[in-house]
């Protein structure tokens, strides 16, 4: 390791940045982060580079550079276009022992700038010593995306505490204190976007210790799209790093599945045609069982849990029984598969509205408002409709849709086994059989579907 990683307090210093372009801006922004006070020097400097100056109390030179500039520098940068002037800047910061940067420069530098994981009071360097910059930030990237976004209120609810703990607490119980609050409740109400209720967890157990022994369970009902892990959101990735236990439905695709953290005991309860299923109660009652024991319950559904997900029955049972949970949405089946097939759901010249339908049969049969699903100028999206799929082309054109117009499905969207068959409303049932189309598949019918050919992109 080249470089040492320090953190500096540049709270009212002064800093000399050489150079009034688009890279000492970026500088300049993040030394204003760290309320530094700047001293620009540059024959011409940018309307929001002078702005940056006024607001820090600094100074600005309008000038060729020059080696006083530096006299009352506590850091310096090197950040213009000329490499000349970039290595004299160093030359002269190097003579005065003050640390200088030169961008884009290593072999010019004292120290580098890391790519940085910022969530307010909590900074994350990463450096690669100026070796391999777009490395480092590939790995900033990742970090974003691992972190809560909500870490920075953690720690200032911890600031605000930080006394108060010290005078209730003696040292090695103050240690035990600080991690139950880091890796228990506290922290997970603060990130699911509930401060208050951290806050009165923290204030709870100082006030009754015994509180921090009790195992609380939590549930988290989170969507996972439509099967491209890609899609997946950073909170749903998060908690499925975070859980004990996961309950998972059919349409969870294996790519999705193989993210939850590895040592968690998983739980299938898919709902498949022909196939003993779990009934929904005991689902629902499972997932209150497993919160009591204190686990961290993952409740893991394909698509969005609230788009017929059955998901709001699920934490009605948990808010009946007092249980704390998270919902998560995802990328709805209608949204990615359309995309993954280059099917736009709304279109100018082709469809104004957009209407989700569950095309799920009971008892054979389908009760739907068939007239109005029948207007033009709008796209339907079929759920759960293979096996009635020729009920509903046949309804649609009955009650006035023309038999030619555009529909297809879309077989295991977003995935790489994804298929997508295009016909109309007289063909796509014949199509069906003959491609041997399998479920999970959705149903797309309007004019929208038209446009697959031309806008087709995703190739599996």
């Amino acid at each position: 390791m080249r470089y040492l990683p320090l953190a500096f307090d540049l709270r009212g210093r002064p800093c000399v940045i050489v150079g009034g372009g688009a890279i000492a801006t970026r500088k300049a922004r993040l030394l204003r982060k760290a309320e530094a006070r700047l001293i620009v020097v540059a024959p011409e400097v940018g309307e929001e580079l002078k702005g940056l100056v006024r607001e820090s109390g600094g100074q600005l030179f309008q000038a060729n550079y020059r080696a006083q500039f530096l006299d009352s520098a506590e850091l310096v940068i090197a950040a213009t276009s000329d490499s000349s002037v970039n290595a004299e800047v160093s030359r002269d910061a190097q003579a005065r022992r003050l640390p200088v940067n030169a961008v884009d420069a290593p072999s010019l530098c004292t120290f580098t700038f890391p790519s940085i994981v910022e969530r307010g009071s909590i900074a994350i360097g990463i450096s690669s010593g100026g070796a391999a910059p777009v490395l480092a930030r590939g790995i900033r990237a990742q970090m974003e995306a691992l972190l809560s976004p909500r870490l920075g209120e953690l720690a200032e609810l911890a600031a605000r505490f930080r006394d108060t703990v010290k005078q209730a607490l003696p040292e090695p119980a103050r240690k035990g204190f600080w991690e139950w609050v880091f890796s228990g409740p506290v922290a997970a109400e603060v990130e699911a976007g509930r401060a208050k209720e951290g806050e009165r967890l923290l204030h709870a157990a100082l006030a009754e210790p015994d509180t921090r022994s009790l195992n609380r369970g939590e549930v988290y009902l989170v969507g996972g799209g439509p099967g491209d892990p890609d899609l997946l959101t950073f909170r749903a990735l998060r908690l499925m790093q975070r859980a004990d236990v996961v309950l998972y439905d059919r349409l969870v695709s294996d790519q999705v599945l193989e993210l939850v953290r590895r040592d968690a005991e998983r739980i299938y309860v898919g709902k498949k045609k022909q196939f003993h299923s779990v009934p929904q109660d005991d689902i629902n009652q499972r997932l209150v069982d497993l919160a009591l024991e204190g686990k961290k319950v993952l409740r893991l559904k394909g698509g969005d849990p609230f788009i017929f997900g059955r998901g709001g029955e699920e934490i009605d049972k948990l808010a009946d029984a007092g249980i704390p949970f998270q919902v998560v949405p995802g990328i709805t089946a209608a949204s990615g598969c359309a995309s993954y097939a280059g099917i736009p759901l709304t279109h100018r010249d082709h469809a104004q509205s957009v209407r989700f339908i569950t095309g799920h049969l009971k008892e054979g049969e389908l009760h739907l408002p068939w007239r109005e699903l029948a207007s033009p100028a709008q796209t339907l999206v079929f759920y759960m409709g293979l096996t009635g799929l020729e009920t509903i082309c046949h309804q649609l054109a009955a009650h006035g849709l023309p038999a030619s117009t555009p529909a297809a499905l879309v077989e295991k969207g977003t995935t790489r086994e994804q298929r997508v068959v295009v016909g109309d409303l007289d063909s796509l049932p014949r199509l069906a059989v003959e491609k041997a189309v399998e479920a999970p598949a959705l149903t797309i019918v309007g004019g929208v579907v038209g446009l697959h050919k031309k806008l087709s992109w995703f190739e599996p």
